[in-house]
């Protein structure tokens, strides 16, 4: 018999996150574009990144019909949160007047993030903007494919940390961390010391963009 499963968290229902979700406003609109392999990912975090923002917003697939017409909309200042030669940091961004930000969000392997550039032009066309280097995750459960790098929903907070300073988004983090430590005691620490490394911090830690 299947577990009853919560239809917004998406988590079993004896293991439901959405106490934990906040409900976070931003004048930065968050656009996370998730392909569709991160779907049934245990550890789902677009998802929890968009039920925890007011004004951000979760769509799946591989090619999106009409978004370039939605990242050319005046009013607002689309950029792509990617790596790139001309990607300017988002330190360099934050502060400065003019339009809401929209931040779009690649959510997938790098691999399959830059198949979504790939098939969208106007997605790739974007002026890109990156994270401070020296990113530590939280995500313990996996090694970082390259120092810095970030789950989708850490990169959020730290990004909205940064464009919408003074506020703080910490509390988006909440359900990820539980959920990481709900992993955690699933496996037994014995388990996730052997096969995770060396004994850290008790703050959890993934990857991708």
């Amino acid at each position: 018999m299947s577990r009853s499963q919560c239809p917004r968290c998406q988590r079993p229902a004896s293991h439901c996150l959405c106490p934990l979700i906040p409900s976070l406003p931003s004048r930065t609109r968050v656009l996370v574009l998730q392909h569709p392999s991160e779907v049934g990912h245990a550890l789902n975090t677009a998802r929890l990144a968009a039920l925890g923002l007011e004004n951000a917003e979760l769509r799946v697939g591989e090619q999106f019909p009409g978004l370039a017409t939605e990242l050319a909309d005046p009013r607002h200042d689309a950029r792509l949160l990617f790596p790139g030669d001309e990607a300017v940091s988002l330190a360099e961004v934050a502060g400065s007047a003019g339009r809401p930000l929209l931040l779009v969000v690649p959510d997938g392997t790098w691999r399959k993030a830059r198949k979504l550039l790939h098939l969208n032009p106007a997605l790739a066309a974007l002026p890109r903007v990156t994270l401070p280097a020296g990113g530590i995750s939280r995500y313990r459960l996996r090694k970082a494919p390259a120092p810095g790098a970030l789950s989708t929903i850490e990169a959020i907070a730290q990004a909205l940390d940064l464009l919408e300073a003074p506020a703080r988004f910490d509390a988006l983090l909440k359900p990820f961390e539980a959920l990481i430590e709900g992993q955690i005691a699933a496996m037994g620490e014995e388990t996730f010391q052997r096969n995770h490394g060396q004994p850290q911090p008790d703050s959890p830690s993934r990857e991708k963009p």
